[in-house]
């Protein structure tokens, strides 16, 4: 009698377990999407020269709707207006053509990413790395 008591427990218990797992997922869970962006070329213009380039590694946090795939269908597109805009207004810091300005570049993704892929579905950029081409002597000064 008690081996059946034994099987019929060890038949349930998954039951038992996806119940839970079920009323766990109930919960909302904090949206971890994110879609990386490598190796964008920006420029780093000062007195109307262009002084050096900046690699710049990006990751974009998604919010809303977005999902990873549809996001990397519109990531080109994300990339050509990000170097546009790093053209027409440098992402510059004043004494420093190594770097780029992180919120500047934050503020014209985040904008640029409201327009083409809809309001809300970029809620944060975080710029993982940047790598200049040029290390030396490029400081002004």
């Amino acid at each position: 009698m008690r081996r059946r008591d034994l099987i019929a427990a060890s038949a349930a218990l998954p039951v038992l377990v996806a119940g839970n797992g079920a009323m766990a997922s109930d919960r909302p869970a904090p949206s971890g999407a994110s879609i990386s962006m490598p190796g964008v070329g920006l420029p780093v213009i000062a007195g109307g020269r262009l002084r050096n380039y900046v690699f710049v590694s990006l990751r974009m946090h998604l919010g809303g709707s977005a999902t990873p795939e549809s996001m990397r269908l519109k990531e080109a597109y994300l990339r050509d207006a990000l170097v546009r805009a790093g053209h027409r207004t440098p992402f510059l810091v004043p004494d420093d053509w190594t770097r780029i300005d992180e919120a500047a570049l934050s503020a014209s993704l985040m904008r640029s990413a409201a327009v083409i892929a809809g309001r809300g579905s970029v809620v944060r950029v975080e710029i993982v790395s940047q790598a200049p081409r040029r290390r030396t002597g490029v400081t002004a000064g």
